[in-house]
């Protein structure tokens, strides 16, 4: 039995080593998996996939996806012709794969935050189960050689609400195609849990007496935020109910940080905010479509044929058409995970620094950005605000305000958001959880309480 955080940004797997949940390292990538994947072409994820698979789920898997497996052989044929493998690369392989060709294969961050779109058609939700199921076939064979035996029962975490605009049918969609992927790949038994909820089940291992606690997870696609009473007497009931005192969710997450920055932190540099040769102001809508990698509609505008002519006439229009031509760029090879990338590297080094020269050259000659840590927070003032909102919701609805709040999430660990939320809680301690584990931790807790 293993927890499983299937993350937004980040794969991790933990099992029980006697009392105590062990994160498990995961061959080459470590402990912590990006959710990341390339492939060759997307046609063939579906081989790829449907050759993983368990004997007893290939027969059905063939019947329902016949026609998108042939397409797929075609699809291998050609890329054979040219010397090119069907393999599909996960975490940093498949990133690194991506920014050597930008523009050739099939690249997806965070297929996680798509789960809950809506206006899905049956054969995207197909391709996103397939992308699911690929994923979490890699992480279960790594998982079983770390372990040496095969791993059937499975936890995984979902947050409150998944990316989507239809409430708890997008929620019900996401964890319909969460569950089949799953199963697909041979787990026989799955359950899910909060992940807010199971981020607090590990920092209640620590606590010796009941304790008002206010969970923020800032995950990579989604902040959840959950207020609960803990304790001993608590963590020894399988039924936590009662001890849920409130919830609240948005997505707003690690990923919308990284898009905020890079719209207002590196697209200047690409014409944003600059103006036309009539001196009127630029339009803003393709630089905002450009790095919104979490919108399949967005990222389809502006990936249009449409719009890379309205790209052309917009550099002819410009006052500044070398700016401006760098977006056109981003259009034609498929930069915006490139561009995006390098705003999240940033915010990841500003925890350790407070400037960052960013180099991306490889875009246009010379060209390089230097972001700061006051340049973060103005720019991410919308999403600081949301969770502000978030946690002002969940003590609401508790009635009652929390003795701890205890944070956790990549993008806890940045010195900007660390401050906002002192700021926010200037008379109640807060405390820090593994940035990463947390969940993972919580998740393999409760795979132990409730598969023993």
């Amino acid at each position: 039995m293993i927890g499983f955080d299937y993350g937004t940004s980040n794969c991790a797997v933990g099992v029980m080593d006697a009392n105590t949940p062990r994160i498990l390292p995961l061959g080459d990538h470590g402990r912590y998996i990006p959710s990341n994947l390339y492939a060759p072409s997307r046609d063939v994820i579906v081989n790829w996939l449907y050759g993983q698979l368990p004997a007893a789920e290939q027969d059905n898997f063939k019947r329902q996806r016949q026609l998108q497996l042939q397409r797929g052989q075609a699809e291998l044929r050609e890329l054979a012709l040219d010397g090119i493998a069907g393999d599909l690369f996960f975490g940093r392989e498949a990133l690194t794969h991506y920014l050597q060709e930008p523009d050739e294969g099939y690249y997806i961050k965070s297929p996680k935050s798509f789960l809950g779109a809506s206006g899905l058609l049956p054969p995207q939700v197909e391709l996103f189960e397939d992308i699911v199921a690929a994923m979490m076939s890699n992480v279960k064979t790594l998982t079983e050689a770390a372990l040496g035996k095969a791993v059937t029962q499975t936890v995984i975490g979902r947050p409150v609400n998944f990316q989507g605009l239809r409430g708890e049918e997008s929620n019900r969609q996401a964890l319909a195609i969460l569950t089949r992927a799953a199963r697909r790949v041979g787990f026989k038994d799955v359950e899910f849990q909060f992940e807010p909820v199971a981020a607090g089940f590990e920092y209640e291992a620590g606590l010796t007496q009941e304790t008002r606690v206010l969970v923020v997870d800032i995950g990579g696609g989604t902040t959840d935020c959950s207020m609960l009473l803990m304790g001993p007497e608590q963590a020894a009931s399988q039924d936590r109910s009662r001890d849920l005192l409130s919830h609240s969710g948005e997505r707003v997450g690690g990923n919308d940080f990284d898009i905020a920055f890079a719209l207002r932190g590196i697209m200047p540099a690409f014409g944003l905010n600059s103006l036309l040769a009539s001196g009127k102001a630029i339009p803003v809508n393709s630089y905002w479509q450009a790095v919104a990698i979490n919108d399949i509609n967005l990222q389809t505008e502006f990936y249009s044929a449409a719009n890379g002519r309205f790209l052309q006439q917009l550099v002819r229009d410009a006052a500044e058409p070398g700016l401006v031509n760098r977006l056109l760029r981003v259009h034609k090879h498929k930069l915006s995970y490139r561009v995006v990338n390098a705003a999240e590297q940033s915010k990841i080094a500003l925890t350790e620094h407070t400037g960052q020269h960013i180099d991306l050259s490889d875009i246009d000659d010379d060209l390089g950005v230097h972001l700061d840590r006051d340049g973060f927070a103005e720019a991410c003032k919308r999403e600081l605000a949301a969770i502000t909102a978030l946690m002002k919701d969940a003590i609401a609805q508790a009635g009652t305000e929390p003795e701890v709040v205890f944070v956790t999430g990549g993008t806890a660990k940045s010195p900007v958001l660390n401050r906002f939320l002192r700021e926010q809680f200037q008379h109640t301690p807060i405390v820090i959880g593994d940035h990463f584990g947390s969940v993972t931790a919580g998740l393999t807790r409760w795979a132990g309480k409730i598969y023993s």
